[in-house]
C-alpha cells in the first residue's frame, strides 16, 4: 500500500472518530495480506475492533460517574468464606432483570461480611449494562440532602438523585439518623418508588430501623416502600476484616468458635 493511500485512509478513520482502527491500521493491514483475509472478513474484524473500544470506554465512563469508593468484582467475592450467601442469586442479580421493574436489594448483615463489595460488584455490572448508577453512603446523602433543603434546593438536589436508574446507598444504621434526616430520607424513597432501583446495605436488621431513623413511624413508612418490590439478603457470617488480621498474625482465633480454613481474601 502506498503512503498517500495509507495517510487517506488514516485520516478518514480520523474525521469517522475511529480512534482505534486508525491506532492499530497498519499493522491489521500487514495481517490481513499474510493471513488472505477476505474484504469482508477483514472489514468485520476492524469494525469490530473499534465496537469494543468504545464499548469499554463507555462502560469505564459508567463506572467513574456512579462514583464507587473502590472497584471489586462478584468473581472476586469469596463465596467460600460467606456460605450463608446464594450464589445463584448473586449471579442471577448480576445479569440486572431486577432493574427492569424498580426492585430493590437490601444487603443486611454484620460489620465487614461484604456487603459493600457486592453492593459496588453488583453496581459495576449495571454500568456494564449502560445503567446509569450512583453510589453514595448514608451519611453523605444524609448530609447532602439537608445542606440542599437549608439552600432551598431540595427539589433540585431530589430530582438529580432520582434520575440514576440504580441508586447505592451503604451504611444505612451506622450512625443514627435525626428526624429531619430521616423525614428527606423518606421523601427520596418516595421519590424513587417504583421508578427506580435502590440497593442498600445496612448492619442494623430491619426491626431496628425504627431506632436508626428515630421514629417508628417514619420507619415503617420507608420499608413499607423499600419492600413493595423488594430482594432482601442476609448474610450471616465472619467478618473479612477479622479474617485479615488473624492472616496477618495481629489477632488470634478463639478456640471455642474457631473461624474456617483461610481463603483468597474478598473483603
Amino acid at each position: 500500500m502506498s503512503t498517500p493511500q495509507l495517510e487517506r485512509l488514516l485520516e478518514h478513520c480520523q474525521r469517522l472518530r475511529l480512534f482505534q482502527v486508525a491506532q492499530e491500521l497498519t499493522a491489521r493491514l500487514e495481517q490481513a495480506a499474510k493471513r488472505e483475509l477476505s474484504y469482508a472478513d477483514f472489514l468485520d474484524e476492524l469494525l469490530a475492533l473499534e465496537v469494543g473500544a468504545k464499548t469499554a470506554k463507555h462502560h469505564q465512563m459508567h463506572i467513574t460517574m456512579a462514583r464507587f469508593p473502590f472497584q471489586k468484582t462478584l468473581e472476586s467475592f469469596d463465596f467460600k468464606f460467606q456460605p450463608s450467601i446464594d450464589i445463584k442469586l448473586m449471579r442471577e442479580l448480576a445479569g440486572g432483570r431486577y432493574m427492569d421493574n424498580g426492585d430493590n436489594l437490601l444487603l443486611l448483615g454484620p460489620p465487614g461480611v461484604g456487603k459493600t463489595h457486592l453492593a459496588v460488584a453488583l453496581g459495576i455490572k449495571a454500568c456494564e449494562q449502560g445503567v446509569r448508577t450512583l453510589f453514595i453512603s448514608a451519611t453523605a446523602l444524609i448530609t447532602t440532602l439537608g445542606r440542599a433543603l437549608a439552600e432551598g434546593r431540595l427539589e433540585e438536589r431530589l430530582k438529580l438523585l432520582t434520575q440514576p436508574q440504580l441508586l447505592i446507598i451503604d451504611e444505612i444504621g451506622y450512625l443514627p439518623i435525626d428526624r429531619q434526616g430521616a423525614n428527606l430520607f423518606f421523601q427520596l424513597v418516595s421519590r424513587r418508588y417504583e421508578r427506580g432501583t435502590l440497593i442498600i446495605t445496612s448492619n442494623q436488621s430491619l426491626g431496628a430501623w425504627g431506632e436508626v431513623f428515630g421514629d417508628a413511624v417514619i420507619a415503617s413508612a420507608i420499608l413499607d416502600r423499600l419492600l413493595h418490590h423488594s430482594i432482601t439478603v442476609n448474610i450471616k457470617g465472619e467478618s473479612f476484616r477479622l479474617k485479615e488480621k488473624l492472616r496477618a498474625g495481629l489477632l488470634k482465633p478463639k478456640l471455642d468458635s474457631p473461624l474456617p480454613p483461610l481463603s483468597p481474601s474478598s473483603a
